[in-house]
C-alpha cells in the first residue's frame, strides 16, 4: 500500500513538473507575463537649509507651510491619475511663464497669473490639496535643468513611485525619467524642512 502511494505521489509530482515546464517560456520565465515597471522613490540625505525664497514665502503664507496630516503616499487610482494630469495641464496653461525680475530676487508665490517654475509648483500643490489630496504626499523639489538653470517642480509620492509635475511639459514622469539634476526636496511631514538629494 505504501509503495503504491509513493508511486502515485512521484507520478503526480512529475506530471506537475512537466506542466510547469511547458507553461514556461525561454529561460524558465512564464510566457505572456509583462514585467512590472520599476517603482522608484527619491531618497533624502541629510537635512539642509530651506531656500531663502521659500522661507520668505512661508513667512507670508503660513497656512501653505503648515505641517498637515494625511497619507504620505497617494494610491494612484485611475480617478486620481486623471485628477493629477488635469491639474498639471491646467496650471501649465493658466500661468504665463515669466522669470522673476533681477532687482526683486527670487520670489515664490501661489495662485498667480504669471510666474516662474516654483510658482507653478506651489499652485499645483495648492490645487491638489484643495481637491482633498494629502499635503504630506506633495513636495516641492529644487533641481537643475540640463542647461544648468535652477528649477523647481512638484513631486507627488504615489504607490507608483515619485512622480514629477513640471511646468516645462504636460507629461508626468517618474523622477528618474526626467532630465533634471536633483538638489533638495521638502519633507513630507513638515514643508518648512528640506533635505539634500
Amino acid at each position: 500500500m505504501f509503495k503504491h502511494a509513493l508511486i502515485a505521489t512521484v507520478a503526480l509530482a512529475s506530471l506537475f513538473a512537466v506542466q510547469t515546464a511547458e507553461a514556461a517560456g525561454p529561460a524558465g520565465f512564464a510566457r505572456g507575463l509583462k514585467t512590472a515597471p520599476a517603482i522608484s522613490y527619491i531618497s533624502e540625505k541629510r537635512r539642509t537649509s530651506a531656500p531663502f525664497a521659500h522661507v520668505m514665502f512661508c513667512a507670508q503664507n503660513p497656512a501653505e507651510c503648515a505641517a498637515g496630516g494625511g497619507a504620505s503616499e497617494i494610491f494612484l487610482s485611475p480617478f486620481a491619475d486623471k485628477q493629477l494630469r488635469a491639474v498639471n495641464a491646467s496650471v501649465n496653461r493658466s500661468i504665463r511663464p515669466v522669470n522673476d525680475r533681477p532687482d526683486q530676487g527670487d520670489v515664490w508665490q501661489v495662485n498667480v497669473k504669471s510666474g516662474d517654475c516654483e510658482d507653478f509648483a506651489l499652485t499645483k500643490r495648492d490645487r491638489l490639496i484643495a481637491m482633498g489630496w494629502s499635503a504630506k504626499a506633495l513636495r516641492i523639489a529644487v533641481t537643475k535643468t540640463p542647461a544648468g538653470e535652477g528649477h523647481a517642480v512638484l513631486v507627488v509620492k504615489t504607490d507608483q513611485g515619485d512622480l514629477v509635475l513640471d511646468n516645462r511639459s504636460n507629461a508626468i514622469k517618474g523622477w528618474k525619467d526626467t532630465d533634471l539634476r536633483w538638489l533638495m526636496i521638502q519633507s513630507g511631514d513638515n514643508p518648512r524642512v528640506w533635505y539634500q538629494l
